[in-house]
């Protein structure tokens, strides 16, 4: 055979084995085909492709490899279990920028779907290569590296400790501070899920100066990078009231309360979750979103959003109302309560119920015109109805109860208190009664009011123990009026005084 012949044998090789990766690649790309390839044993025929050598060869092959992994953990798994990862993790550091990338695509689609698999990522030693490729020129290489960096450290806290023991942190801060908008986005992502698992985490992405870089980008024109710098920004404020007060002192605020009015979605909520992260910790860091114009905002933002988007905000209003008095006026100065209402009557989630229950029994619980706030917006009815609903989840039931039974230990706004006589099971009810006994000694129109409305004679219906709460406080109600008037609404007396008629002889 001559030369030119065994050169034209190679070369079909390399076509063919060209063609078939690429083939397999976009086959990969479609998840219906995805259980077919791994039927037929593909990643055993794709493994030695990664030490071809032919440089596109092995770049397509790591793609492949990397779209399979992507699609499933079983998949994923394959790639751990058939030693493909560090063959990967080796050539990262051998490699040109364009296999690097495909390279650090697989470890990402492995790491993903589980801690398991992405603390074999680890084992690897695909830290100390994604560390190296973090440092590469091209943005491309360091934006791959730090989304395989991300899907590690966003599944438990060791995973995370594993990264920053890597000595990622630094260089993800410095990856902020690239010009690609992309690689901005996935630094500021990877913080974010590095941050959120412990405060000694958080603490460690403080140390390297990382707020005042996140804090210059929250009005950068991008979405998808102010979605990525809000959440790292909650994520590190949750913590402590301490990296609250670093979040709160990079003059974030009023600047971030604009992006409550983002036309992304998913902007507005981070933002909002922000705010609900530094107002949970203290009065003080309450008091300054107050003085900012925060609750108004937020007021507003539930106005305008819908869902789960909603949560973060009920949430925020209720951390504000729960610190003191002054602070929940506030809320209910900003109209607080009617909007929270309308939260209450349009969602359909019991958990964004439940929270909004919670955030109402914050705002009442205070003095009895924070109470009066609340029943002046109909409010009572509705908790009422979540509690006594068995449709309701455990949680709303309980957050309903709990609201109620704190708001109506406040209450002397007798117009809402009326109608749960006659709605309320007994154990709401005794805190209804309560208030009446407290409220009408003191109040003579009350006193007639509640006789000729009725209330007084469904009080004598009540069956109460003797000695009881209950029938303590009725018997308070009673001393409030004259024997005979408290005889006429018992039950039974109107048949009394017909016996009567019937036994009266006249003169």
């Amino acid at each position: 055979m001559s030369q030119r012949q065994i050169l034209q044998v190679f070369e079909q090789y390399q076509k063919a084995r060209t063609q078939f990766v690429q083939t397999v690649a976009d086959l990969a790309a479609r998840p219906q085909n995805t259980e077919t390839l791994q039927n037929a044993g593909v990643m055993s025929l794709l493994r030695p492709l990664l030490l071809d050598a032919v440089p596109t060869i092995q770049q397509t092959a790591a793609l492949a490899l990397g779209r399979l992994a992507n699609y499933n953990d079983d998949l994923a798994e394959a790639v751990v279990k058939g030693d493909i990862l560090p063959q990967l993790v080796f050539s990262l550091a051998e490699q040109n920028r364009f296999y690097k990338k495909a390279a650090a695509f697989v470890l990402r689609a492995v790491a993903k779907h589980s801690p398991e698999l992405a603390q074999a990522v680890v084992d690897c030693g695909a830290l100390d290569a994604l560390v190296i490729s973090l440092e590469e020129f091209d943005p491309g290489v360091k934006e791959a590296a730090a989304w395989a960096i991300c899907y590690i450290a966003r599944h438990n806290a060791q995973l995370s400790q594993a990264v920053v023991d890597a000595g990622v942190v630094p260089l993800l801060v410095l990856c902020m501070q690239e010009p690609e908008i992309a690689l901005k986005r996935v630094a500021a992502s990877a913080l974010s899920d590095i941050a959120k698992h412990s405060p000694e985490l958080a603490q460690t992405v403080v140390d390297t100066g990382a707020i005042a870089h996140l804090a210059q980008m929250i009005l950068n024109p991008d979405a998808k990078l102010k979605r990525q710098v809000f959440s790292a920004l909650s994520q590190i404020a949750k913590h402590s009231v301490d990296v609250a007060e670093m979040v709160v002192e990079a003059e974030i605020f009023p600047a971030a309360l604009v992006c409550l009015k983002d036309p992304d979605e998913y902007v507005r909520k981070n933002v909002a979750t922000l705010i609900r992260e530094i107002t949970k910790h203290t009065p003080e860091l309450s008091q300054m979103i107050v003085n900012v114009g925060g609750v108004a905002a937020v007021i507003d933002y539930l106005g305008d959003s819908r869902g789960n988007v909603r949560l973060p905000g009920i949430m925020m209003l209720g951390y504000v109302a729960t610190h003191s008095e002054n602070l929940a006026m506030a809320v209910i100065v900003s109209k607080g309560v009617p909007q929270l209402a309308i939260c209450l009557e349009e969602e359909q989630e019991d958990h964004i119920k439940a929270a909004t229950a919670w955030a109402f029994g914050q705002i009442g619980r205070h003095t009895p015109e924070h109470a009066k706030a609340i029943a002046v917006a109909n409010v009572f009815p509705k908790l009422l109805n979540l509690y006594l609903d068995s449709e309701s989840s455990e949680d709303l039931q309980v957050k309903a109860k709990k609201a109620l039974k704190s708001i109506l230990q406040k209450c002397t706004y007798l117009p809402a208190l009326e109608p749960l006589l006659y709605e309320a099971p007994s154990n709401v009810l005794k805190h209804v009664i309560c208030q009446f006994s407290k409220v009408l000694p003191h109040d003579s129109k009350a006193r007639r009011l509640f006789v000729t409305s009725g209330g007084l004679k469904k009080v004598q219906e009540i069956k109460a123990e003797p000695g009881s709460a209950i029938q303590e406080y009725i018997n308070a109600i009673n001393s409030c009026y004259p024997e005979e008037i408290v005889r006429y609404y018992s039950p039974g007396y109107s048949e009394i005084l017909l016996e009567r008629i019937d036994n009266y002889q006249p003169v």
